[in-house]
């Protein structure tokens, strides 16, 4: 018997094969980073063929580190970065051109023209550079000879998921409900790519994947079930056990996302959430209440890679401490815009309240609390639309390696900050979904289970602390705006 589930993570900055055994514990990992291709301001590029690449050298590599073979594995469930579209053509499989990611912002023109109200209303998301489909639109009316190919059949467009399932699988086109929530061009109640939507961005069906639950047998890699496929933050709800209404967690990677468990129902947003899929098994449907912002360790990475602040992204706890507090600055990491709750795509990133007085670690420690501040503007107003107050946040993902950040999210929020033993809950998510596919795990009761804490922050700050702090947030943010006509 197989005694052990595989998941490919596939980020915003790294692909990843993570091998996890019943228990939820983890085996094995082998992590690559893919390169960040920056043609131009605001422009976010990845090379599919590297990550793909990546993709099979990190199965190979956690394979044989742990002494395992494919046949060790019941399973293989992926999880990927959403929103970033790739396009490559059908026969030869060689992509069409970069992978425009997520936090790509050349597609503001294209968004500006959009009704907002019809998009929301059909999709849950409010119009933004964010989404899939004006990076599809983009492709189609900016890359030569495109549009012709795509019509003709010859070009195939998917979210990262997709580029995967098709060669993992020997070229099945499909994606999942998670996913195809997130482009932009799917109804939120039919689950359905929707015709006025495809007609809106000029984009023909057959370019797209067929759309599939969360969880099945989408093919086989080395005769091992590809079982599931879920966009990461739905994957990371999923990893927490977050499976009853009202139950919620946060993931800080690049960026940081903060979803709801909403129930059978879709919740529609007026504080500047996205309603969204959390994912479905058989016909059943669980709903999301999303809070996306778009930097959060991010910010982190910018002062290692463009500043040089940093050798290392855990060096930033280690500078951080050495100081107090952040003397009075704001960093506002709007290098994309500002997502949830604002949307407000001509924000630009600033430091504001600089002297001569500030170091490198005061700079340091405003980037991990605009991280935390970042985190408590989408806590208020996901409390606002669900009539839902956290007592507790759960949080995962690889910034919670920085206890000073978790401290000082705890701080911020008033509320205490719990970690979970395995902290990677988007691949454990993945690995999960994939499991219970297969019978692996019998239950979601058994997945509870598995579930422990590992560490606990408590606030310590004063209310007339965090209200002054709040304060000087919000007047940073809006010296942000307006920055891009």
């Amino acid at each position: 018997m197989a005694h052990f589930v595989g998941a490919i993570d596939q980020g915003t900055t790294s692909t990843r094969f993570m091998i996890f055994d019943r228990a939820g514990r983890e085996i094995a990992r082998h992590q690559i980073e893919h390169r960040q291709i920056l043609p131009a301001a605001g422009w976010v590029e990845h090379d599919a063929t590297e990550i793909w690449e990546n993709t099979l050298k990190t199965i190979s590599v956690a394979l044989a580190e742990a002494g395992l073979t494919s046949g060790d594995l019941a399973a293989i469930g992926i999880t990927n970065q959403r929103e970033s579209v790739v396009a490559w053509d059908r026969t030869t499989g060689k992509p069409c051109h970069n992978v425009i990611v997520w936090q790509d912002t050349r597609t503001d023109a294209l968004v500006s023209r959009l009704d907002a109200a019809f998009v929301r209303d059909r999709t849950g998301l409010p119009p933004a550079t964010y989404f899939s489909a004006t990076k599809i639109q983009w492709l189609l009316e900016n890359v030569d000879g495109l549009r012709a190919r795509a019509e003709a059949g010859d070009v195939l467009f998917g979210t990262i998921d997709s580029w995967l399932i098709w060669n993992l699988t020997g070229g099945q086109h499909l994606t999942d409900v998670t996913n195809a929530s997130r482009t932009m061009l799917m109804d939120l109640e039919s689950l359905q790519w929707d015709q006025q939507l495809l007609d809106l961005f000029g984009i023909t069906r057959a370019m797209l994947p067929e759309i599939r639950p969360s969880a099945e047998i989408y093919g086989h890699f080395e005769g091992v079930p590809i079982a599931a496929a879920i966009g990461d933050q739905q994957a990371a709800l999923f990893g927490q056990t977050c499976f009853a209404p009202g139950e919620a967690k946060c993931t800080y990677g690049t960026g940081g996302f903060l979803l709801m468990n909403t129930g059978s129902t879709p919740v529609r947003s007026s504080h500047g959430l996205i309603t969204t899929v959390g994912y479905q098994f058989g016909s059943t449907v669980t709903y999301a209440l999303e809070g996306s912002i778009a930097v959060a360790g991010a910010a982190i990475q910018w002062l290692r890679d463009q500043l040089g602040v940093l050798d290392s992204a855990a060096a930033s706890e280690t500078l951080a401490a050495e100081v107090e507090d952040s003397a009075g600055i704001c960093f506002v990491p709007a290098f994309s815009g500002l997502f949830a709750p604002y949307w407000r795509p001509d924000a630009r990133a600033a430091i504001v309240g600089l002297s001569r007085y500030h170091t490198a670690a005061h700079i340091t420690r405003a980037a991990l609390e605009a991280i935390c501040y970042q985190t408590r503007d989408v806590v208020e107003a996901m409390a606002q639309d669900s009539g839902t107050t956290l007592d507790c946040l759960q949080v995962d993902g690889g910034v919670t390696g920085n206890a000073l950040c978790m401290q000082l999210q705890a701080d911020i929020l008033g509320v205490p900050v719990s970690r979970p033993a395995v902290a990677e809950t988007t691949a454990l998510g993945a690995a999960y979904a994939a499991g219970l596919q297969v019978g692996f795990w019998h239950s979601v009761d058994d997945l509870r289970a598995n579930w422990h804490e590992d560490r606990r922050w408590q606030p310590t700050w004063s209310l007339e602390r965090r209200e002054e702090g709040i304060t000087r947030w919000k007047a940073a943010i809006d010296r942000t705006l307006g920055w891009v006509g």
